[in-house]
């Protein structure tokens, strides 16, 4: 029975012999998803678990019954105390699957963006894992540039969404998001949001918005990490912050939805 780890590291799976300690070592990924994890509690695990099964499926990876069994091992393998930030990875050419076990970074509770518009790097931007180095180096620039993630554009100008994290922001009492057409990550944590706002009777809607029209507003930046972060400042162009007057309630809320991991 695959026992809980208490170290970070890198395990490879194989059906015969489960997760086991692999040296570190790069190899492009054609699929990734992360949470947080805090005393085994985690935000939406079945949906980082089918994001994970479906995007493997469309790279035509190990057979589903192969995927369920890496997940099971998986869950199993996860802490049970602390805070830890894992990542499960398909590896192209090998197609082998990994476990990569990392501490949490420290979670912030606002964000400074860089708002130079980063031209959109990615090749295959509605699957996380194969752009995940030249998102990197994105963010590498924009902490040159005093901030902590930075916005990426489509050519006509519109926000698309930040390195590392889906974008949304308040005009009035409505919550807006990049329409769907667009290059852009299915975000667990900003479907969650989203579904909220529905249950709760929040308008949400979708609109294409150049980062000028962002100014004085309330912009969120969300993701499974650090879950939501009102943009404190931004660099790199005048834009003034709106004041995060949504943002406590909603942080709170997002942080009562950690629930334990399965048993199996």
């Amino acid at each position: 029975m695959t026992q809980p780890a208490i170290a970070e590291g890198l395990l490879a799976w194989s059906p015969d012999r489960g997760l086991t300690p692999a040296p570190a070592q790069g190899g492009r990924l054609l699929v990734a998803d992360s949470w947080l994890l805090r005393d085994g509690r985690v935000r939406g695990f079945d949906r980082h678990r089918e994001r994970f099964l479906r995007a493997c499926g469309e790279c035509g990876a190990p057979p589903l019954r192969r995927l369920i069994e890496f997940w099971h091992d998986m869950t199993a393998a996860l802490p049970r105390t602390g805070e830890w930030f894992p990542r499960v990875e398909l590896v192209a050419g090998s197609l082998e699957l990994r476990l990569l076990l990392r501490h949490a970074p420290p979670l912030g509770t606002d964000v400074r963006v860089w708002a130079a518009g980063q031209p959109d790097p990615r090749t295959v931007p509605r699957r996380k894992g194969p752009d995940l180095d030249a998102l990197a180096r994105v963010r590498g620039r924009a902490a040159g540039a005093d901030a902590d993630e930075a916005v990426l554009i489509a050519p006509s100008g519109v926000v698309l969404e930040a390195a590392n994290s889906s974008l949304l922001w308040w005009e009035d009492d409505t919550l807006c998001l990049p329409p769907p057409r667009l290059p852009v990550l299915a975000g667990v944590t900003m479907a969650l949001v989203q579904e909220r706002a529905t249950r709760t009777g929040i308008r949400v809607a979708h609109h294409e918005r150049t980062l000028a029209e962002l100014d004085g507003r309330e912009v969120w930046l969300v993701n499974a990490l650090h879950g939501i972060r009102p943009v404190r400042a931004w660099t790199g162009r005048p834009l003034t912050a709106g004041p995060a007057v949504h943002a406590p309630e909603w942080r709170q809320w997002l942080d009562d939805l950690m629930e334990p991991l399965p048993d199996n």
